[in-house]
């Protein structure tokens, strides 16, 4: 997907139709992923934070039971013919797929495509969930992404790879080892 145009980074007031959004995709991804899901889909990420600036993007998890090769190769199949564009060369592949509809530079949603009980798919949720239940915490990580969005405005790597001590901090102190990531290219 690098060689694509990219959406650039611009946070937006909290909207409350970013549930909607999920939902609707929560409800497609259920029947697209039935064979490999072990948990229900869920909303991550910031637009699944009440009252959150967030870039107008709807992470959404899939906790999938297996991402041996043959379980991540029909996934593929499945989520491409069903409009989610796949990042093969994703850093972060050995512990997820990930997808974005509709194109690069004009996303509404990412997927992350994980293993249920994982390290990842744990982390998504503790985090989250950590954002949720405070309030102060979520205005400190608010201000840290307003902050790096002023200064990586075209730049979507630089922006979440500025975010991970925040992230690391957050998921300790949750008691949650941050899955070792590689950062993303610049």
């Amino acid at each position: 997907m690098a060689e694509r145009a990219d959406m650039g980074v611009s946070p937006a007031a909290h909207d409350p139709a970013w549930a909607v959004a999920f939902a609707e995709q929560r409800d497609r991804l259920a029947v697209l992923l039935a064979p490999w899901l072990a948990a229900p889909v869920e909303h991550v990420g910031s637009t699944a934070v009440p009252g959150l600036r967030a870039k107008p993007v709807v992470d959404v998890l899939a906790p999938v039971r297996s991402l041996d090769s043959e379980a991540r190769a029909a996934m593929v199949r499945v989520l491409s013919a069903g409009g989610w564009l796949y990042w093969p060369d994703d850093p972060r592949g050995d512990t997820r797929l990930w997808f974005l509809r509709p194109r690069p530079e004009a996303r509404t949603h990412h997927l992350h495509v994980a293993v249920h009980g994982g390290a990842r798919a744990t982390a998504l949720l503790a985090f989250r969930d950590a954002l949720r239940a405070d309030p102060s915490l979520a205005a400190e990580y608010e201000r840290l992404k307003s902050r790096l969005a002023r200064e990586n405005p075209t730049a979507r790597n630089a922006y979440t790879n500025g975010k991970a001590e925040f992230v690391a901090r957050v998921l300790r102190a949750a008691g949650i080892a941050r899955p070792v990531l590689e950062e993303l290219p610049e």
